[in-house]
């Protein structure tokens, strides 16, 4: 019996998320699992691993393990559940794998698409202000170029009008 539940774990390898640059997750770690479960020894609640579907960005990261995640995981119903960020895996302390399965995995994969969406979205914008800035300054470039082009050192046919005391020469 546990190996038929080693290769169902092994084949849960769905990935959250919509498109390749949303972090979401994809299969859990089983040998990171509890050697007790489905047994009489088993824990009520224990550690799942799971594995990113890409290396999470530093602001993901801080998203992840800030307060609003903190929030969500209360408000869902899951007050005692903690998540961190080893690499490219989250730890999900004080669960199982039935409460994952039951709506906590979907809590998660909600939650992580959330947070790439607000950071792509922020880095689109400081993209985007950078680009108007450059613009910007490209413009000014030019504008400063063309007067200085307009500077024209010509003389006026009149070299005498123009020195002092006349174009008289001192000696």
């Amino acid at each position: 019996m546990l190996e038929a539940y080693r290769q169902v774990m092994k084949t849960q390898t769905r990935t959250s998320g919509g498109d390749a640059a949303t972090l979401g997750l994809g299969s859990v770690l089983v040998g990171s699992l509890p050697a007790a479960l489905m047994t009489g020894d088993a824990p009520d609640r224990y550690t799942v691993e799971a594995v990113f579907s890409r290396r999470p960005e530093r602001e993901e990261v801080t998203a992840i393990l800030g307060d609003e995640t903190r929030d969500c995981l209360t408000k869902s119903g899951y007050p005692t559940v903690e998540v961190t960020v080893s690499d490219r895996r989250l730890e999900i302390a004080n669960t199982n794998l039935e409460e994952l399965r039951d709506g906590l995995a979907s809590v998660l994969a909600d939650r992580l698409a959330e947070i790439s969406a607000v950071v792509r979205t922020a880095r689109e914008t400081a993209a985007a202000r950078f680009a108007d800035a450059t613009a910007s300054e490209h413009e000014r470039a030019t504008a400063v170029t063309a007067l200085a082009a307009s500077v024209a050192f010509r003389t006026t046919g009149n070299t005498q009008a123009h020195a002092p005391d006349g174009g008289r020469v001192h000696a």
